[in-house]
């Protein structure tokens, strides 16, 4: 690798879809053994992303990458002995949207603070 080639954007065609890449693996992987209670929500593809999977932790705090279709998403959660679901069929867990609504009111506070009207 050279020494500016990180700097450097691969250029895609317009209308193609980004698909997975181990970059978004290995965060996957990483992310799941630093938490516990840890849950996979598959969520479809769409006209703009491929498939993608919500890792969830026991508190709510979550992340989303790319995965290789449906089945990725299984055979990665079973890899990593997690429960797997359906977001079209079981929505999203009240734990992830309280996660979220805390770190928002935490940054109103946080950008409140930091005025000086």
């Amino acid at each position: 690798m050279g020494l500016f080639d990180r700097f450097r954007r691969r250029r895609q065609r317009p209308g193609t879809l980004r698909t997975s890449t181990k970059a978004d693996t290995s965060h996957l992987e990483e992310w799941a053994a630093a938490r516990r209670g840890v849950e996979a929500y598959v969520e479809p593809r769409t006209a703009v992303t491929e498939t993608t999977v919500v890792l969830i932790a026991h508190d709510g705090e979550w992340t989303r990458r790319r995965i290789d279709g449906p089945e990725g998403a299984k055979q990665f959660a079973r890899k990593l002995s997690m429960p797997v679901y359906d977001v079209a069929l079981v929505g999203y867990p009240q734990r992830m949207r309280d996660y979220t609504a805390r770190q928002r009111a935490l940054r109103k506070r946080a950008e409140g603070e930091g005025r000086t009207d």
